[in-house]
């Protein structure tokens, strides 16, 4: 058997800077918007790290080249999906 805990807690949050995360991000409620912004954290530090340890490369193709090649038909975004 599975279980989720879930905790209730109050933050101060300004209501101008949720209501613009609600904006961008879609949310319907606060709470959608909190948690796609503790996803996108999470996500965003665990790909920090990731690149930390596996280092850079200077023949990773940039956004414009992928674009060139998504015009000519080379990659489609279904080839990028995880």
């Amino acid at each position: 058997m599975n279980y989720v805990l879930c905790l209730k807690t109050t933050l101060d949050i300004p209501e101008e800077m949720l209501a613009e995360a609600m904006k961008i991000c879609g949310a319907r409620t606060k709470r959608e918007a909190v948690l796609r912004a503790l996803d996108d954290f999470n996500t965003r530090a665990k790909l920090r790290k990731l690149s930390e340890r596996l280092g850079h490369s200077k023949t990773f193709m940039d956004f414009d080249e992928l674009m060139k090649l998504r015009v000519r038909g080379v990659v489609s975004q279904s080839d990028i999906q995880p």
